[in-house]
């Protein structure tokens, strides 16, 4: 077995935990401003760094043990799929594997939006989500009593998990939805506002930094 030590900015680490797991990965331990990958043969992980000849330890049972359930606001919790711990009283239990795409609960700004929604949705809304990823804020605004999600992506592999079509938000028709939810760089954000504006009054908007360098949120009530 081999492993990598890969430095990783924060903006990157959801993305490179979907390479790498497409890639084969047998497992990642995500560290403070790293990751650490672990792969069968030496070829697959050469393709992301130098590897490593592996000591022998249950990698898997680690890889497991890092990323423990989390309590996101007031009503979510979100836990991989091998977690058996109970959900908590009251709250909803958010399932999302870290080897999907981008958005496994851990980055601040899918923190930030959840927290946000559980403000913003209410029964009865049809909500749009650019750039779904896992899909875990689709999954999220149904589980908040939305009557309508609909998910979107550029790339096709983003998980299904609400009604869901490959582009992106300049395909809607305006004013389709109550609220448009989207956590995306500070790039892609900046070209998509007018349109994002154009299709829904109510916003929340993540994925990028304020002038302090910490990740935000703007919500459009």
């Amino acid at each position: 077995m081999f492993y990598l030590r890969l430095e990783v900015e924060p903006s990157a680490t959801d993305a490179l935990i979907a390479e790498l797991w497409e890639a084969g990965t047998l497992g990642v331990i995500e560290g403070d401003g790293f990751l650490e990958a672990f792969f069968d043969d030496s070829e697959t992980a050469a393709r992301f760094g130098v590897p490593l000849p592996a000591a022998e330890r249950d990698w898997v049972k680690e890889t497991e043990d890092a990323w423990p359930p989390i309590l996101v606001g007031q009503n979510f919790f979100i836990v991989a799929p091998w977690r058996t711990e109970p959900t908590p009283a009251g709250r909803f239990r958010l399932e999302i594997n870290p080897g999907m795409q981008c958005g496994t609960g851990q980055h601040p700004c899918t923190r930030l939006c959840l927290e946000a929604m559980e403000r913003i949705i209410r029964p009865g809304d049809r909500v749009l989500d650019v750039g779904t990823g896992s899909g875990i804020l689709a999954t999220a605004a149904r589980m908040l009593g939305a009557a309508t999600v609909v998910a979107c992506d550029i790339d096709p592999a983003a998980a299904r998990e609400a009604a869901f079509f490959i582009g992106s938000v300049d395909a809607v028709r305006s004013g389709a939805f109550d609220v448009v939810v989207a956590n995306i760089s500070e790039i892609v954000m900046g070209e998509l506002k007018p349109e994002l504006e154009r299709v829904a009054p109510r916003r929340i908007l993540s994925g990028f930094q304020d002038q302090h360098g910490e990740w935000t949120c703007v919500v459009t009530p």
